[in-house]
């Protein structure tokens, strides 16, 4: 018997992306299921980030864009970025800096929330992070390594539908890089979203289990 119900996760179709004509790589399809890391790898200038702006929604107009983009079930395509349900972390963690770190991850949650269930949620959210006590730091009296955990968990409590990382850990010593590598993929496993990871660093690509890579390439 044949399934109606909408494929669930990632799935990029026949995916291009063009500038002036001229395509930045051969078409993609990929599918990421929920709870999956996949890892895009290429040559720099091969599209990599231009690709996540595309399914974020926030592509420059200079380049052209074809095949699909669905997410559960939905295409995307036309859909403006801040309805997408798209998270994103970058090598910069984006914290607000004027905000204390519980009040940068108060600032995601959805709107209507009572204080308390946002006190609830935020407090959890430091308890998942190993942070309980840094809750009322600047994100400048913190180390790298927990700004990136409080960046994570930001995006988490605005509840993605799909996470998208590009070079997340680059800034990171080895060390580190390995055991905030592993909390960041046991969340996003746990959490059942789907995510898409650039990265120039093979064991980063490696690290996820059943992770695919895939590499950009052109003609």
């Amino acid at each position: 018997m044949t399934s109606n119900a909408p494929q669930q996760g990632l799935v990029l179709s026949g995916l291009s992306i063009a500038l002036d004509g001229e395509p930045l790589f051969n078409p993609l399809t990929l599918r990421i299921e929920p709870g999956a890391i996949h890892s895009l790898m290429g040559a720099s200038g091969a599209g990599k980030s231009t690709l996540l702006a595309a399914i974020a929604g926030t592509l420059d107009p200079v380049f052209g864009l074809s095949g699909e983009i669905l997410l559960d079930g939905e295409s995307l395509r036309g859909t403006p970025a801040h309805r997408r349900g798209v998270g994103l972390l970058f090598q910069e963690d984006l914290l607000f800096p004027h905000m204390t770190v519980a009040e940068n991850l108060t600032f995601a949650l959805p709107r209507g929330l009572t204080r308390e269930e946002k006190n609830r949620r935020v407090g959890q959210a430091l308890e998942q992070m190993e942070m309980r006590h840094l809750g009322e730091r600047k994100p400048y009296a913190i180390s790298g390594g927990q700004r990136l955990r409080a960046a994570l968990m930001r995006t988490f409590l605005s509840e993605p539908r799909a996470l998208l990382l590009d070079e997340p850990f680059s800034k990171l010593d080895a060390g580190l890089r390995r055991r905030i590598r592993n909390w960041v993929y046991a969340h996003i496993r746990k959490r059942g979203v789907p995510a898409l990871m650039v990265s120039h660093d093979l064991e980063d690509a490696q690290a996820a289990d059943g992770n695919r890579i895939c590499y950009l390439q052109d003609d």
